[in-house]
Order: C-alpha cells, then structure tokens, then sequence
C-alpha cells in the first residue's frame, strides 16, 4: 500500500494562535500514525510566489491522511487555525 502525504502552506497571520493551533495538532497526527516529515518558514521556493510556512507529514495510506484531516479532532483544531491562518492543504498517495 502507498503511503500518503498531506501538505499543507500556511501564512500565519498570527503567531500566538498559530502556537495554540500547533500545541493541539501535534498531538493529532502521532494520534493518527502521522509522521512530521518537513515543517518551516524557509522554504528555497524557485519558482511561483507562494509563501508561510510549508509542512509535510506521511501518513501510512492516503486515507489515513483522510481519516486524520476529516476526523472531529482535527476539525476542531482547525477551527482555531482559520482564525489567524491562510491556508493550502493537499493530501497525496504516494508513489
């Protein structure tokens, strides 16, 4: 089985949300066998004009990465991120 990959750009417009946000979904994606594997504002973007903080976690199947992103929890966290974040979020099966 693939595994599946969720990525996701943010621009955070507020730090200190953002920090609340991010205490209540770490826990989450180990919570849901989710593997932080990239997670940053630095980013050496080489072409378009997309910025904030880029992040990539693997997940063992892309509907792991649904169950995780669709689960009640995580909807609930998201709640707090929308409030001081733009985001882009994707989930992929892996090749």
């Amino acid at each position: 089985m693939s595994k599946g990959y969720l990525m996701a750009n943010l621009r955070v417009d507020d730090p200190e949300i953002f920090k609340q946000f991010s205490s209540v979904a770490l826990p989450l994606i180990e919570k849901y066998g989710g593997k932080l594997l990239a997670r940053g504002p630095h980013a050496d973007r080489h072409e378009g004009n997309v910025s904030g903080v880029v992040t990539l976690i693997e997940f063992a199947s892309k509907s792991a990465a649904e169950e995780f992103y669709f689960s009640d929890e995580y909807q609930a966290a998201k709640v707090i991120r929308d409030q001081a974040v733009d985001t882009d979020l994707m989930i992929i099966e892996g090749m």
